[in-house]
């Protein structure tokens, strides 16, 4: 039997700690830092960290070292189709994804009362989604 999920989630909840709005935005946080990283929170490659740590260890200036390389190839060859130079387009990539990840770092904080409100993640989400959107229009 297999048990899908993010495996922090069972620390939050599995602890006593009752069904909340926190542990949601935990949840998601987690969710969006494995998205962006491809790493989940039970790999051997990060040094010993959660990884809540792991992130906020390698962000800004080695945000490139730790985003799923996936995403970054994608970026440059979406900007060698548009004509944009690889450059500019990187530059705004690696914006929107220090957007995303700071997010999800803000989501996922040990402490519950320093977590983002629900209200907010939506805010910077959408923040987030129109940064990638103007990129997009930028290279149509």
């Amino acid at each position: 039997m297999k048990i899908y999920g993010v495996v922090v989630d069972i620390a939050e909840y599995g602890m006593g700690s009752k069904v909340s709005t926190e542990g949601d935005v935990f949840s998601f946080g987690i969710l969006l830092l494995e998205i962006f990283t491809g790493k989940k929170p039970t790999d051997d490659d990060l040094d010993g960290l959660s990884l809540h740590q792991f992130v906020k260890m390698a962000l800004p200036k080695k945000m490139t070292e730790i985003v799923d390389q996936h995403v970054l190839i994608e970026g440059e060859d979406e900007a060698s189709r548009s004509g944009t130079t690889v450059r500019t387009r990187s530059d705004k990539v690696h914006e929107c994804l220090i957007s995303i990840l700071t997010m999800g770092l803000k989501c996922s904080s040990e402490l519950p009362r320093e977590r983002m409100k629900i209200n907010d993640a939506l805010k910077d989400l959408h923040k987030v989604k129109n940064c990638f959107s103007n990129m997009q229009g930028a290279t149509a």
